[in-house]
């Protein structure tokens, strides 16, 4: 602390420009406003309404999930429902969120803010909602929609982060952890997960011939063909330049190439129309299970030598790295 407050006192010099503004002008406090202030701090703090206790327990965390599990809690305590339920598309992924069993009665809100769509949030019961209730309804939704705004807008900023921004699948980042995860998950349960490594083949040729615009559209159409081809328990990333991986969990050498061969055939079918002449392309692929006590680097270092014999043995094929255990 002292020597936050002697940096205070003597801040270093730097050679930027400072505009003078004036100060503010200076007013006496009120001896009637300070305990004005402590008295609305202790009503704040000590025994809060339910609209500030919804706030207080909102702004506590960024997590959507928990700030609707907060939403559902208060509500419940005001107004009996018998189910809830929010929608939302964030950072192209939906997002949901449900709790209780539904009833024939329903009220939907849009959530809007400054023009912005946050999502939509969905209450049933057995029995007709009163006026009244859809009232007190519309003013816990109205103290929780700028938590909930800066909740989806996290999220958002999260999956900025973790996805790639050309072909918007995740990229090595969201990879380098899923496979974090998915080491912990199999060492947990002692479950099978595999790995695939794809390099599209003689991706460089296309870029100095067609230039970069046709390459960027042919890793567009590449990543989209993977994703119809892989299964829905699979996730696949954008791993390089032209290299893509796909996780599998659950899955066993056999099962794995099965799923890189579908992935094969899948870019090789792709065509692309460049004025004239029609562009195809061929992808390899490499394939690892994971090992017990593997860690994430030496799993991916065995798909990626997978991949390197596919390479190195024509291209346009599919290798699996052979092990034991």
């Amino acid at each position: 602390m002292l020597g936050i407050l002697q940096a205070l006192k003597h801040p270093a010099r730097e050679p930027t420009a400072v505009k003078n503004i004036s100060s503010m002008q200076g007013t006496t406090t009120q001896p009637k406003d300070l305990a004005a202030l402590r008295h609305a701090f202790q009503a704040w703090s000590n025994n809060p309404d339910p609209l500030t206790r919804l706030t207080q327990r909102l702004s506590s965390t960024l997590s959507l999930e928990t700030q609707l599990g907060i939403l559902a809690e208060e509500l419940a305590s005001t107004i009996p429902f018998d189910a809830l339920s929010y929608r939302h598309q964030i950072a192209h992924r939906d997002f949901v969120f449900a709790t209780g069993m539904g009833g024939p009665h329903r009220c939907e809100y849009r959530l809007n803010l400054e023009g912005m769509y946050y999502g939509t949030l969905t209450l049933n019961r057995r029995r007709k909602f009163s006026d009244d209730e859809l009232q007190g309804i519309e003013m816990m939704i109205s103290a929780a929609i700028f938590p909930l705004r800066n909740a989806c807008q996290y999220i958002a900023i999260e999956q900025t982060a973790l996805t790639d921004s050309l072909t918007s699948i995740p990229n090595k980042r969201a990879m380098d952890e899923d496979l974090k995860r998915a080491s912990v998950l199999a060492d947990r349960y002692g479950e099978d997960y595999s790995l695939i490594l794809c390099d599209l083949d003689h991706f460089k040729a296309v870029n100095d011939k067609h230039g970069h615009v046709v390459g960027d559209h042919l890793l567009q159409l590449t990543a989209k063909a993977i994703e119809n081809a892989i299964r829905n328990s699979d996730s696949v990333y954008r791993f390089g330049g032209e290299e893509f991986a796909v996780l599998l969990p659950h899955t066993g050498d056999p099962e794995a190439r099965e799923v890189a061969e579908r992935v094969r055939h899948a870019v090789g079918s792709l065509k692309v129309d460049c004025g004239g002449t029609e562009l195809s392309i061929t992808i390899s692929c490499g394939v690892a299970r994971r090992l017990p006590e593997e860690n994430a680097n030496q799993w991916i270092a065995r798909a990626d030598e997978a991949l390197y014999r596919a390479k190195d043995q024509g291209r346009n094929c599919t290798r699996v790295f052979a092990s034991i255990g």
